[in-house]
Formats: structure tokens, C-alpha cells, sequence
């Protein structure tokens, strides 16, 4: 479904159903007052962002740590690769909705009902801001601890009374630590309002990084080999471009000429560089053409030629990478890749990778222009944050590590 029919199905249907299920939940906790426990099986929710998976793994890992808690996960089905990349959650405990329609998302949905009563779900947290269906989701699962961010006295989104440990959602926190407060939450020693009146700290957010053996690393040096017969890793280096943002935000990309022009000018610097152009393969065409706007045969249209799941081991045989501020510039933060990050309408402030990434931001006075307050949908169709980022300010960025 377009991004635009499903706000509109989370809010008309949404905002009466909320309604509902809370009045529901209200009554049923009012005759048989649920017995909140510690929780042991506790189930994640976040939907539509694949890198908000990698900002959540602090979370989730706290969860298993100081809980000892066993970990499950719900996410559209499109997205599922993103989970896969840490293994956090085991396989098995992984649901997914599918989104292509309104019918198979409404039979998914019940099947996912029936799915966390078979599991014995005690508590679910609800990662998203934006959705009042994951506070369906949230409502109806069954368990007994019901965590999600809440507006309080704010003028954020309706999403129905149904969360027993309701966290304040801080918009000058980064969104991991948020992530981390409700977990937090259920490890408080007595009830909070709001949760969670805690500090969180810097190494309460950092992520691991993977290591691949000599032989993985080997595989993926063929990999690019294969598109470029001259590759030799002994005397190349790999630059990747990554051109591409979700369509859920497209004011997010930076204007095409201006990856080109920065492409131009990184092959001009070193040439010794090789640069990939990535993304997944509907993106082949579009790669192409960049490709061929550069002029060069060292620039390499990659798209598609990995899968999510590889993206860590070509990241680790790569010197730098420049992205729109989309999911490759949070998949990189487990590896030491060093990340340059484009950003316009989000703000690093909240939203930065967790890995070796430098942010590059204009900061103009309308940016950050989408939040929890606006469902995330800007009226902007001119994204003059991302234009105000010239080439040379990004080479300048990347430069070091080019004459390096």
C-alpha cells in the first residue's frame, strides 16, 4: 500500500478503533486487574523504518540482559531482512505483517493475535510514534505489561488509553535512548509518571561490531570482481555512493546531479578508487544512468548485487561511504566503516547512525520539519535543506580519508 492510504486507513479507522479498544481494556482491567510480573517473554513492535532495528538493538539487548527476557519481534514483512543483520532475535520469534493490501494486512493481523497467545506474550513494547495500528497491536496482544510512548500533555497523535507503563517520548533525546527508557520502564522498581526518570548514558546506546573471517571477506572481494574485471584488493579502494532514501520520505535524497558531481570529483582525487554505486536492485536503472553520468569505467553500478544481509561484509572492505540518511547509513554501525550521512528533513540530533558516521547537516530554520507530532508527512515538495549541502562541503568531509 502507498504510504499515503495507510496514514489515512491509521487515521480514520484508526482514531474510532483505539477508541474502542480502550474502552474495552478499560472495562476488562476494571473486573480482572491484571497481575503485573516481571516480565520473560517480551515482544517488540516497530514496522516501517529497517534502520529503527538497528537503533532498537541497544533496547532489545537490554532487555535480554537485565530481564533475561526472551526476545520476539513483529515487522512488515518487506523490512524483515533488517532484524537478521544483528540476529538479536532468534528466527523463529520473528512475525511479519504484509503490507501490499489492506485484506492481507487484516488477515496477518489475526493470525499475529493468535501468534503472541500461543507464545504466552507478558509484555510488548511498542517502538513506533507515529501508528495508532501498532497501538491496536499493542492493545490486543494479550499481555499483561503494555509499554509505548504517550503524549501526556502533549499535542502528539491520539493512540488510545491502552499502555500499562506509559514513557515520556523526549524529542531532544537521541532515538535509541528513548528506545532504551522503555525497556527501562519495565524494570522499575515501582510505578513512574511519566517513565522513565532515569540517565542513560552514551555506552547504554553503542551496538557491536562484526567481524568477518578472511575467507568471507575473500568471497565478497569476488563479488566485486565480477563487476569490475580489473579489481584487485590490494591496490583498490572501495567507495560506496548510496543515492537512495525510502519512499516513506523522499524529500530525504539529495539531488541526483549532485551524488554525480561528488562521484566525479572522488575519481579525480584517487585513483586508486573504485566507487560502487549501491541500493536494491528496482534501483538498477537509476544506478545505470548515475554510472554512465560520470564518465568513468571505474564507477560501478552495484545495485542489487548483494543482499541486505551482505551489506556488513562489503562494508567491511570499504574505506568510506556517502548515503542519504536512510538504512545503509544505519546497517554500516555495526561495522567500522567510516559513514557520511546526508541529512534535511531529520535531524542527527535524534535520528544519527550509532556507528563511525559523520553527519553533514545544513540546520536550516525549517529542518527538522517531520516528528511525532505530524504522523511524519511534511508539506514541503522542495527540500532545500538537502540543496543548501553543496559537493564541496561533502568532499571536504570525505577528503582525509581519500588522501589517506
Amino acid at each position: 500500500m502507498h504510504i499515503d492510504t495507510m496514514r489515512a486507513i491509521d487515521r480514520w479507522l484508526g482514531i474510532p478503533l483505539t477508541f474502542a479498544l480502550t474502552q474495552a481494556l478499560r472495562l476488562r482491567d476494571f473486573f480482572m486487574p491484571p497481575a503485573l510480573a516481571r516480565p520473560k517473554r517480551v515482544l517488540f513492535i516497530e514496522l516501517s523504518e529497517m534502520g529503527s532495528t538497528i537503533l532498537a538493538d541497544p533496547a532489545l539487548r537490554k532487555a535480554k540482559t537485565k530481564l533475561g527476557a526472551e526476545l520476539f519481534f513483529v515487522i512488515f514483512a518487506g523490512n524483515r531482512g533488517s532484524l537478521d543483520l544483528l540476529g538479536t532475535v532468534p528466527l523463529e520469534n520473528i512475525f511479519t505483517l504484509r503490507e501490499d493490501s489492506l485484506f492481507t494486512l487484516a488477515a496477518d493481523t489475526l493470525r499475529f493475535l493468535a501468534w503472541t497467545r500461543r507464545h504466552g506474550i507478558d509484555a510488548v513494547v511498542d517502538l513506533e510514534l507515529f501508528s495508532r495500528f501498532t497501538a491496536l497491536l499493542t492493545g490486543a496482544s494479550g499481555a499483561a505489561s503494555r509499554v509505548g510512548f504517550h503524549r501526556f500533555c502533549g499535542e502528539g497523535l491520539y493512540r488510545g488509553e491502552m499502555l500499562t507503563h506509559r514513557v515520556a517520548y523526549n524529542p531532544h533525546l537521541h532515538i535509541a535512548k528513548n528506545f532504551v527508557a522503555l525497556v527501562n520502564s519495565l524494570l522499575a522498581a515501582e510505578p513512574e509518571l511519566p517513565y522513565c526518570k532515569q540517565l542513560i548514558g552514551e555506552e547504554e546506546i553503542s551496538l557491536p561490531v562484526l567481524r568477518f573471517s578472511e575467507a568471507e571477506l575473500a568471497g565478497m572481494h569476488r563479488r566485486v570482481a565480477e563487476h569490475y574485471p580489473e579489481y584487485d584488493p590490494t591496490r583498490h579502494r572501495l567507495v560506496l555512493i548510496n543515492p537512495n532514501a525510502s519512499e516513506m520520505l523522499p524529500q530525504r535524497r539529495w539531488p541526483a546531479e549532485r551524488f554525480i558531481e561528488l562521484t566525479r570529483r572522488i575519481l579525480e582525487a584517487a585513483s586508486d578508487v573504485l566507487v560502487l554505486i549501491t541500493g536494491a536492485p528496482a534501483e538498477r536503472a537509476e544506478a545505470s544512468a548515475q554510472c554512465a553520468a560520470a564518465g568513468s569505467l571505474r564507477c560501478v553500478n552495484f545495485a542489487g548485487a548483494v543482499q541486505l544481509a551482505e551489506l556488513p561484509l562489503l562494508y567491511s572492505i570499504s574505506t568510506l561511504m556517502v548515503t542519504n540518511d536512510s538504512g545503509p547509513g544505519h546497517f554500516s554501525a555495526i561495522t567500522p566503516l567510516p559513514v557520511f550521512v546526508l541529512f534535511g528533513p531529520e535531524t542527527p540530533n535524534l535520528y544519527g547512525s550509532l556507528g563511525k558516521a559523520t553527519p553533514i547537516y545544513a540546520g536550516l530554520a525549517c529542518s527538522p520539519c517531520v516528528s511525532a507530532a505530524n504522523h511524519r508527512k511534511t508539506p514541503c515538495t522542495d527540500n532545500k535543506c538537502l540543496q543548501a549541502i553543496s559537493v564541496e562541503q561533502v568532499f571536504a568531509a570525505i577528503e582525509p580519508l581519500l588522501r589517506g
